[in-house]
């Protein structure tokens, strides 16, 4: 009886060595299934619609609050805040004029770009005027009116402009002012290369605002830092003569790093009673053009802020006619 109760206890042995065997194989397949099964995915997200990337965007030229400001009734250090807080705009084109005497004063220029920052707005350019002839035909004069712009390049670059605005002025024939100015020009441009920023030039008077002269200029220059600035008003080559400016605009786009809607006057409607400012669009898109456009008001008839209000959505309004197609 012994011996049974021996056998019975060895074949249950056996059969639960083989059970176990059994089940350690089970598992150790079922471990190398979930480690060859792919990770389980995340359940797909709802796509939110982009918004498409807008035409141009607008900054504000300096210039349009001019009268404000020889007023005295605003301060140069207050341009970006008020920029920002009264026009709902991220972007400014300085004018030199209006902090003539501080191109050196690195305290200034470090409030400047505070208050820029603090109220985030971009400075995008300094306009530059009465610095002298960089197309002068004396070449002391000529290297002069270089030499004076460097100040210039320095706060531009400090305050993380992409260009300084100059005047392509000059004396002497068709030819010989393109010259001139192409040279004064190719100097400067090395000059602002070397800071990292663009020299452009603005149809600003005389022959620089033909726009053929001025393209010609440009392509004399024949450097990558050198470029225009259209500006959608300033076609009076003299009293006598005017240059067509939707040609001139055309002309000058290929070039263009920064474009000026100008502006003076408006009719019931709200559009600009001396540009069609459709068609002028027209041609700053088709050209490929897609940076900031500056509001420039220089009207009388609306104040200041009224007139920049106007352009601003003047603008707004054909680029979204233009986007919805």
């Amino acid at each position: 009886m012994s011996q049974s109760i021996e056998r019975r206890r060895f074949l249950a042995a056996c059969t639960a060595a083989v059970a176990g065997s059994a089940l350690s194989a089970c598992a150790r397949r079922s471990d190398r299934q979930q480690a060859a099964a792919p990770p389980e995915q995340p359940a797909a997200q709802e796509e939110r619609p982009v918004a498409p990337k807008q035409l141009f965007s607008i900054s504000l030229a300096q210039w349009s609050l001019h009268r404000t400001l020889f007023a005295k009734q605003m301060d140069n250090l207050d341009f970006a805040r008020r920029t920002r807080e009264e026009f709902g705009l991220d972007a400014v084109e300085y004018v030199n004029t209006f902090f003539f005497d501080r191109a050196r004063d690195a305290d200034y220029l470090a409030e400047m770009k505070r208050r820029a920052d603090d109220a985030g707005v971009r400075s995008l350019l300094i306009m530059c005027d009465r610095l002298g002839e960089v197309g002068h035909p004396d070449t002391s004069k000529r290297t002069e009116a270089v030499r004076n712009h460097v100040p210039w390049m320095e706060a531009a670059a400090f305050l993380g402009c992409h260009s300084i605005r100059v005047n392509a002025a000059s004396q002497g024939t068709y030819e010989e002012q393109q010259r001139l100015a192409a040279d004064g020009l190719r100097k400067l441009t090395e000059l602002g290369a070397q800071r990292g920023l663009n020299v452009i030039v603005e149809n600003h008077g005389g022959l620089s605002s033909n726009g053929e002269w001025l393209a010609g200029v440009i392509r004399l220059v024949d450097h990558p830092n050198c470029g225009t600035l259209p500006d959608f008003g300033n076609f009076n080559i003299s009293r006598d003569e005017q240059y067509d400016r939707y040609k001139g605009v055309a002309e000058m786009m290929p070039f263009a790093k920064a474009v000026s809607a100008k502006s003076n006057d408006f009719d019931e409607q709200g559009n600009e009673t001396g540009t069609d400012y459709r068609r002028m669009l027209r041609i700053v898109v088709d050209a490929g053009y897609d940076g900031y456009i500056g509001v420039e008001y220089e009207g009388t008839r609306l104040p200041e802020p009224a007139g920049i209000v106007a352009t601003r959505d003047l603008l707004i309004r054909v680029r979204d006619e233009m986007q919805a197609g």
